[in-house]
């Protein structure tokens, strides 16, 4: 999908100078009007661009916030009030923010299911599918070195707690809290390197989008039948069929997106955030944003010891070895079909996985104690077995549907409001697992 002349062609002898010097118009063009993309494409893939607008709002908003925001223990609850009540929009710019943030997250949660059940990982996808892990990662840091700025009672006891957890790593765990921490306990230098972290990580962040969308100019884009594109006929040009399409997503979600700025700015808030911070008065329930509740979860989960690992550290590791299951899930998925749609078994799974997922996020935002915590094990013991047990097992022992012998041909099928396979075709090679 990537291979081909460019057929950008400068209208102006202004245009031909610059086009000869820096090819910049050119390579617009090539990327966003003329580049060709499986006209199968559905609402899931709009996400990408919400995404990337979501990511400059965050950051142009964040750049203005910035220069009105004091990175101080004693001032730093007072700044963002200030914010809110004496500079010009102040209250919309931090409501664009934080619920931003939200936001942000809600759509790459989507993003990231939706290339789990596509299969979007898969040859010669995998180093894409890393960049948009690294990029998750980011967001992660950037996203709760953020919640410790406003200095709130969760934002200072969210930073104690979660940082206490690095000293369960043997040897450099101290060493490693320390770093973040600016010294022995939450105070003015870890305020001070949480918002210096949390002004730069955004722009690494774009940096490694860029990757991520050369990346994906490289290899193609996916699409729901999982079927690589075979001729012109199968692909359509962005501009203006997939365009209209995006278009049409970003305007929905950002139509969600501004009720919640404007009518319900604090809903994801959590309401001891707007107490000021006071380290001899702990929360009766410690929690942070939504976002990271599933991983919260498994981390609270791990109550019991492994052998030489304790279950702080197991939980610590269970914490990170979710995140890490993403990374490596090119590897583990043993089936040579990518779409759950020709992948009845894997389709059930699927939908399995992600109620499991919501039900961490709501057990990571209830008590750690009695029933919640058994339930939480069961959850976080499917969570690995997804990865672990049901991708490389199902791939072997799975009968796929046959798949369709081209995007057009799955096309007409659907429009004749058939079942997505010609009564006529045959098994794939590609179907064999």
């Amino acid at each position: 999908m990537s291979e081909g002349h460019s057929t950008y062609t400068p209208k102006t002898g202004v245009g031909r100078w610059f086009d000869a010097r820096l090819p910049l118009p050119r390579l617009v063009y090539d990327s966003f009007i003329a580049y060709p993309v499986p006209r199968n494409l559905n609402y899931a893939w709009t996400f990408g661009g919400i995404l990337s607008i979501m990511l400059v709002a965050q950051i142009l908003t964040g750049i203005v916030l910035a220069m009105h925001y004091t990175s101080d223990t004693n001032l730093a609850f007072n700044s963002v009030e200030k914010i809110m009540r004496d500079v010009n929009d102040g209250w919309m710019l931090r409501y664009l923010h934080s619920n931003g943030a939200s936001f942000f997250f809600i759509a790459v949660y989507v993003h990231i299911f939706r290339g789990l059940y596509y299969g979007s990982y898969k040859a010669p996808r995998e180093l894409l599918w890393i960049l948009g892990c690294i990029i998750y990662l980011l967001m992660m840091a950037t996203g709760f070195m953020g919640y410790v700025l406003p200095w709130g009672q969760m934002s200072f006891w969210g930073a104690t707690v979660i940082t206490g957890f690095f000293t369960a790593i043997p040897l450099v765990g101290d060493w490693i809290q320390q770093l973040l921490l600016g010294g022995f306990a939450v105070d003015n230098p870890t305020l001070n390197r949480f918002f210096a972290l949390h002004y730069l990580l955004p722009f690494m962040i774009a940096g490694v989008v860029v990757l991520h969308i050369w990346a994906l100019h490289v290899v193609g884009q996916s699409n729901p039948t999982g079927i690589e594109v075979k001729s012109k006929t199968d692909t359509v040009a962005f501009t203006p069929y997939a365009t209209i399409k995006d278009a049409l997503g970003m305007i929905v979600f950002l139509l969600f997106f501004a009720y919640f700025v404007f009518y319900m700015p604090n809903y994801l808030g959590h309401p001891d955030n707007y107490t000021i911070a006071n380290p001899l008065k702990t929360p009766a329930h410690i929690v942070p944003e939504w976002y990271f509740l599933p991983f919260y979860a498994i981390l609270r989960a791990i109550t019991f010891n492994i052998g030489p690992i304790n279950s702080k550290l197991g939980g610590v590791l269970a914490m990170f070895g979710a995140i890490a299951m993403l990374f490596i899930v090119p590897w583990l998925d043993t089936s040579k079909v990518r779409s759950a749609v020709y992948r009845p078994w894997y389709k059930l799974f699927f939908w399995l996985f992600a109620a499991n997922c919501i039900m961490l996020g709501w057990l990571g935002s209830r008590p750690a104690e009695g029933s919640y915590v058994v339930m939480a094990q069961l959850c976080t013991l499917f969570y690995f077995a997804f990865f672990l047990i049901v991708l490389p097992v199902l791939g072997l022992i799975e009968t796929p549907r046959r798949l369709p012998n081209s995007i057009t041909e799955a096309v007409l099928e659907k429009n004749k409001g058939g079942s997505g396979h010609p009564a006529g075709a045959t098994a794939s090679p590609e179907t064999k697992g």
